[in-house]
């Protein structure tokens, strides 16, 4: 009977260790955005560096169609964070423009890289400047992107008008690029990291003359609306094939987002394996180089940092409380 006993012990507590190892066991999405842009490579890199070095973690990323969409999607789902641009974080958390129906409860867990705003065309569609855009057949972007969002307020700022002034497609990269090389779309824009790589595989493209459209002279107007959320910057050239000229453009940062009920722990981890494993992100794409202490402020992010990336930051020095 002890024997009996000791077998009957045993399994009780190798039960009640799997019962245990299955609460801790985490299942997180990242949101990224569509094909051809760098939250995509950035999502995936991260969730392979998630699940690889944190017992426990099964994180998968997430395709959709860019920040909006992802806050929406964090209003529903509570085991989602995603990347986004601030402007669009900073209307989710106050409840504004496409959030209206009600705030999303987001926190920052880091400041990531800047997104450039990209105007894209080519030769041959009479496009030299931005006002050329007027009349001319454009994507600003898949609806509930951050592209869309920062796409119509370039326009106004620069005295255009998204729904009279063009004829506008809701376009993500891969597709514009396409439908640029057949002469069915005369320009695009996209708001991503550089490069992006739709845009990079458009000017490789053998008969094809990249070219980005300069337009930093939106951003004073657009500050001046919106609030500090802009600055002036530029897309050095050669940063695609075919770009012969360095491009003065408008640039929004991007921010990693959780829920508020996001466990103190979960977030302190995930930022800790985002900085530890920083090498490896960079290896997915060069834009990883700004995850950094640096960028880490209040004035970077318009939102709350996240309580657990407050204490992170906290024990590295940098007091965002």
């Amino acid at each position: 009977m002890k024997g009996l006993t000791r077998i009957v012990v045993c399994v009780a507590a190798l039960c009640i260790a799997a019962a245990a190892a299955a609460q801790e066991k985490v299942t997180l999405s990242i949101a990224t955005g569509p094909t051809g842009g760098v939250y995509g490579l950035l999502g995936g890199g991260l969730a392979n560096i998630l699940s690889k070095y944190v017992p426990g973690y099964a994180v998968n990323a997430e395709s959709t169609a860019g920040s909006v969409a992802n806050l929406l999607l964090m209003h529903q789902k509570p085991s989602v964070m995603a990347f986004s641009t601030a402007d669009a974080a900073l209307e989710g958390f106050t409840g504004q423009g496409k959030f209206s129906g009600g705030a999303v409860p987001v926190r920052t867990l880091m400041v990531a890289y800047p997104n450039r705003m990209h105007v894209v065309t080519v030769e041959g569609t009479g496009i030299n400047t931005f006002a050329d855009l007027k009349g001319k057949r454009v994507s600003t972007g898949p609806t509930n992107s951050a592209t869309e969002q920062i796409a119509f307020r370039v326009l106004e700022a620069m005295g255009l008008q998204p729904e009279q002034d063009i004829q506008r497609e809701p376009l993500e990269p891969v597709k514009a690029g396409a439908a640029l090389k057949d002469r069915t779309l005369d320009a695009y824009f996209w708001v991503g990291g550089i490069p992006t790589p739709g845009i990079a595989d458009l000017g490789a493209t053998p008969g094809i003359k990249l070219k980005l459209i300069d337009h930093a002279d939106a951003v004073d107007a657009m500050n001046q609306q919106y609030g500090q959320l802009y600055a002036r910057d530029t897309i050095p050239a050669q940063s695609y094939p075919g770009q012969d000229r360095p491009t003065q453009v408008a640039m929004v940062w991007n921010l990693i987002v959780a829920r508020a009920d996001m466990p103190d722990q979960m977030a302190y981890t995930i930022v800790k394996m985002i900085l530890d494993k920083r090498d490896e992100l960079i290896q997915v794409h060069k834009e990883a180089q700004h995850f950094d202490l640096e960028h880490q402020t209040k004035a970077a992010s318009p939102i709350p940092y996240h309580p657990g990336a407050v204490q992170y930051f906290g024990e590295r020095g940098i007091k965002l409380n």
